[in-house]
């Protein structure tokens, strides 16, 4: 990865990569909107409130979704806000947690823009932010921003960089397809060096990302399928970077039942049960060396708040 300052700071001693990841360690986090709703948009209702109370359960991170346009067919438009205008609305609710996206689209922004948003927010929340990236996932939003769709791969990568130089140096020289940057520089800095974690495959090969991210943001799968690729991430970062932690995360869609011992039950990227089940879960994966669960709860039947609170109580305070 592009480091034009090797004294830096490391991804690894940001607030937001502390509050987040270490080894053999299991954190969760939320996605927003906090809420379960029929359809593809929600209400977001009591939005801060959910924010303020998931941080004094404990949990890790709030995580922002980046959807710039509603396909009604795609089913699910995050939290319909701006994501870099609710990351300053909600870091100004909140004062420990995590803030992270999940996941940036880079090929459809300019870096430049995306490294000033990125540090802006960092700074407004005091170190605060995790930038989780990806090349984007649906078809309609490429031709509307006139990005060609199958050029994303290498856009994103372009992008990364123009990001890592123009927010770890000060005054580059940058050239990209966007244009020369030469006697300008982006202001402000991140308080430290924004962790960047890369989701799926974004289009790149596995070593590229285990050399190019902090880390890698992947999907729910079975506890034995995960725990393979789990493993094979952690072995390949060992193998290319020696001594150097890069966690491994996931998404998962939880609809929690009222019978704590309720089995599970599959739904869309996830499961219905009983918090007792989703706590074995949780330590299966923990085992596994998955480092952090973002939970989504739009499928459920119960309320978000109540939802929080259950595991907040009953999860959270029984993982190693």
């Amino acid at each position: 990865m592009f480091d034009p300052h090797p004294h830096a700071h490391t991804a690894g001693q940001s607030i937001a990569f502390q509050r987040m990841f270490a080894p053999n360690r299991l954190s969760l986090g939320v996605f927003f909107p906090i809420e379960s709703f029929l359809g593809d948009r929600p209400t977001m209702a009591d939005q801060a409130n959910l924010a303020a109370r998931a941080e004094e359960l404990g949990f890790a991170a709030l995580w922002f979704r980046d959807v710039p346009l509603r396909d009604p067919a795609f089913g699910d438009v995050g939290q319909i806000f701006d994501p870099w205008v609710y990351l300053g609305f909600i870091a100004a609710q909140t004062t420990r947690i995590a803030l992270a996206t999940g996941s940036i689209v880079l090929p459809l922004r300019h870096p430049l823009h995306t490294a000033k948003a990125a540090a802006s927010v960092d700074q407004l929340s005091g170190g605060r932010l995790l930038l989780g990236v990806a090349s984007g996932d649906r078809p309609i939003e490429f031709p509307a921003f006139g990005v060609d769709a199958e050029e994303r791969g290498p856009i994103f990568r372009e992008n990364l960089r123009v990001i890592r130089q123009v927010l770890e140096g000060s005054f580059p020289e940058v050239a990209s397809r966007y244009g020369s940057l030469v006697g300008a520089d982006v202001v402000p800095k991140p308080v430290r060096r924004i962790p960047l974690l890369v989701t799926g495959s974004s289009r790149q090969s596995p070593d590229w990302t285990a050399d190019c991210s902090d880390g890698w943001i992947t999907y729910p799968r079975p506890v034995l399928q995960q725990t393979r690729i789990a493993r094979e991430w952690h072995e390949r970062v060992q193998l290319r970077s020696p001594g150097v932690f890069k966690p491994f995360a996931q998404s998962f869609y939880v609809d929690l039942s009222d019978n704590p011992n309720e089995l599970p039950t599959p739904i869309h990227l996830g499961f219905r049960a009983g918090w007792k089940p989703l706590l074995e879960y949780a330590l299966s994966l923990q085992e596994a060396g998955v480092n952090h669960i973002a939970f989504n709860l739009k499928y459920g039947r119960r309320s978000a708040r109540e939802v929080l609170e259950e595991i907040g109580r009953e999860v959270l305070p029984r993982l190693g």
